[in-house]
């Protein structure tokens, strides 16, 4: 009876491991998760009335987006990519684009449809992930996913930097003029490359999305 109690014990043990190995909560991983947690800085910072609340969501967003680089590059240097990893830092990523996007409606510096289109795709995106999960396949972020978080950050950026601008007061003359006529361009570039990188996946990963789950042996 003692033996059978201690072989659970350590079955248990082993369990505990492994599901922890599983998580691989590594530096990577954390600075995702750090990410995700900005983004409730971010979300607290709009929601207060202050006068430098954009100059101070434009930090937390620099900030959030600097972990973004860290993390792909601490996993791709020292060998620490995870399939954690591929799952947690894209959804980082989304939560972070999508809680951003929504507030430029709040200084009417990108139209509704705009905005519906790229939280739309990643709605979408995250839909493919978890059919693709179901077949024990993990997504991993492509070269045109990159490309679309890149834009929209650049965009979301320099939406701030315009808002900060005219918060702090400061001139910049010239570039700010540059500044605000691009802002249009680029959000229509934007919207352009998050709609062909998530048609892009779907087409990639069409015959899975059909395919039946493999059934596990009993």
């Amino acid at each position: 009876m003692c033996a059978q109690s201690l072989h659970k014990k350590e079955r248990s043990k082993a369990d505990v491991s492994s599901h922890a190995g599983r998580l691989n909560l590594n530096l990577p991983n954390q600075l995702s998760l750090a990410r995700i947690g900005m983004c409730g800085l971010f979300v607290a910072d709009l929601s207060i009335d202050w006068p430098f609340q954009a100059t101070m969501a434009l930090f937390i967003f620099l900030l959030a987006s600097l972990t973004d680089l860290l993390d792909g590059w601490i996993a791709r240097n020292f060998n620490l990519v995870s399939e954690l990893g591929k799952l947690l830092d894209p959804l980082a990523d989304k939560i972070l684009i999508s809680a951003a996007l929504l507030s430029l409606l709040q200084f009417n510096y990108a139209p509704l449809w705009a905005v519906i289109t790229m939280i739309s795709r990643e709605f979408l995106i995250t839909g493919l992930r978890t059919l693709l999960a179901i077949h024990g396949k993990v997504m991993a972020a492509d070269f045109g996913g990159k490309q679309k978080t890149l834009s929209q950050m650049i965009f979301i950026i320099g939406c701030f930097v315009s808002l900060s601008l005219k918060e702090t007061k400061l001139q910049m003359g010239f570039l700010g003029t540059i500044l605000e006529n691009a802002l249009f361009p680029m959000m229509l570039l934007t919207v352009a490359i998050t709609v062909v990188s998530g048609t892009n996946y779907f087409y990639r990963n069409w015959e899975l999305i059909h395919k039946e789950p493999e059934k596990k042996c009993e």
